[in-house]
């Protein structure tokens, strides 16, 4: 059986060649073999802070110089040197004493005072800088490749909780379309449970708006029907030739997940789904886009007892966070869809006495910059599509690098403390963390910890044991916590 293992990602290699590989030998990892996932020792898990998460993820590498992190602020000007050229958006206040942040963010910049701000993230060097392998390394704590399909963090917090209320599934990714939009193979490599078994993978609703449909019985099936319905597709499933090529295990699993979506689709907690249903001046301080509306559902799942709730700009290449031309303008437009809905986010969960309890993470693959590809040291190549010395057009102004040497994520609620800043990085270039700099898996153990999840929490897969946080080393950031 090929493996993930068995796949060598050269210097430079086409991501989308690389990513289909990836999918190609997890989806063979998955479906065949016998795993036996069994807690390998009793843990004394930390006592849970959140019993939510939402992740507002800001994919394509949301740049922190002109968002959460502003630097010497240099306007457009024809002529101007690129090398000078750092935050494209002057700084704003905030409630924070010396807190700033940038311009186009004054609602999100109101709530700061609830808000603890890592300014020290960052990022391994892996090479080229591939947005599918930071996505993939982000969200399930692994650096691609891996011999086994790795658990999104969702998924984790799916098997080792368990549902909030049991009707609702626990992982819901919000906002991204896995079919037909630029390398959807990426986005399925670590969007799913992995080896866990499709009972913890995620609920998949790319369009907010179209949510309410998808737990609604087809049109004109009634309970009967629908039920009968629902025992002809277990038979079906149960004689499929593709049973043949899954384990015990994955069976079961895949069989408790249609249970799972039949108590659901029979629930009146299915109206959380539908945000029409929202009060419409609440409705218009979401209704920024696709994200915005992704915000509102979020806060109406979570109060309905979901567990992990992943909100997405949306991941296509040259799309959104994606800046590789008209940085400014495109950030600025980016600015206007995410700043009121995260600001409402926050502030109903906390009207509603749910902010205390649910942890709220604002972050991105990693951050952006005017001339540097990766960090100091790196032999990345650069991927800008504008490489020139001098300004000449608006669209060249803009941080159009990806930046691994100090990124920015936002946490509210949760436990985190309020009005916190966390890190620092350098006032000039390169824009590096240079003070507390926190790691991936770090900032894994800091979530799971939230949550309640030891970070040596453990399973076995094919003999061998797969952790939370890479080799079960990863150590929670213990002064992020009230």
């Amino acid at each position: 059986m090929k493996t993930i293992f068995d796949i060598k990602a050269p210097e430079f290699i086409v991501r989308r060649d690389f990513i289909k590989q990836l999918a190609a030998a997890a989806t063979a990892a998955w479906m065949t073999g016998e795993p036996r996932m069994l807690r390998a020792s009793p843990l004394q898990h930390p006592q849970a802070k959140a019993d939510a998460c939402i992740l507002l993820w800001m994919a394509g590498g949301m740049a922190a110089p002109e968002t959460f992190d502003p630097k010497r602020y240099v306007p457009f000007e024809k002529g101007l040197e690129v090398s000078k050229m750092l935050s494209t958006f002057p700084a704003i206040d905030t409630p924070v004493d010396g807190l700033k942040i940038c311009q186009g963010l004054e609602n999100i910049a109101q709530v700061m005072d609830r808000a603890t701000l890592i300014r020290s993230a960052v990022q391994p060097d892996l090479g080229s800088i591939l947005h599918s392998r930071h996505q993939y390394h982000w969200h399930t704590g692994y650096v691609p490749p891996q011999t086994v399909a790795c658990p999104h963090i969702g998924s984790w917090m799916a098997k080792v909780l368990g549902p909030r209320n049991s009707v609702m599934p626990a992982f819901v990714n919000v906002g991204q379309r896995l079919e037909g939009v630029g390398e959807s193979e990426e986005l399925k490599a670590f969007t799913t449970a992995g080896f866990f078994g499709s009972e913890y993978g995620p609920m998949n609703l790319p369009y907010p708006e179209e949510a309410a449909a998808s737990v609604k019985p087809p049109k004109g099936m009634d309970g009967g029907r629908f039920s009968n319905r629902d025992k002809l597709f277990r038979k079906l499933l149960d004689q499929a030739p593709e049973r043949d090529f899954m384990s015990d295990y994955q069976q079961q699993s895949m069989i408790r997940s249609m249970d799972n979506a039949y108590r659901l689709l029979s629930s009146k907690e299915r109206e959380a789904f539908d945000i029409s249903l929202e009060p419409k001046e609440s409705y218009a301080n979401y209704d920024t886009g696709r994200f915005g509306r992704g915000c509102l559902l979020a806060r109406r799942l979570v109060e309905a007892g979901v567990r992990f709730v992943e909100v997405t700009t949306e991941y296509v290449p040259f799309f959104q966070w994606d800046t590789h031309k008209d940085g400014h303008t495109t950030v600025d437009a980016l600015h206007k869809e995410i700043d009121l809905p995260i600001a409402t986010l926050v502030r109903d969960l906390e009207d509603r006495g749910l902010l205390e309890r649910t942890l709220v993470i604002v972050a991105s693959e990693f951050s952006r910059d005017a001339i540097m590809e990766g960090k100091p040291g790196s032999n990345a190549g650069d991927q800008a599509t504008f490489k020139v010395d001098r300004l000449e057009e608006m669209k060249h102004y803009g941080l159009h690098r990806h930046f691994t040497g100090g990124t920015s994520v936002v946490m509210f609620g949760g436990g985190t403390k309020k009005g916190f800043v966390y890190g620092e990085t350098a006032d000039e270039r390169p824009l590096i963390a240079v003070k507390n700099p926190v790691t991936v898996m770090d900032l894994h153990a800091t979530i799971m910890t939230a949550m309640g999840i030891s970070p040596k929490t453990e399973y076995t897969i094919e003999g061998r044991p797969f952790y939370v946080t890479e080799d079960g080393q990863g150590k929670a950031v213990a002064e992020l916590f009230a």
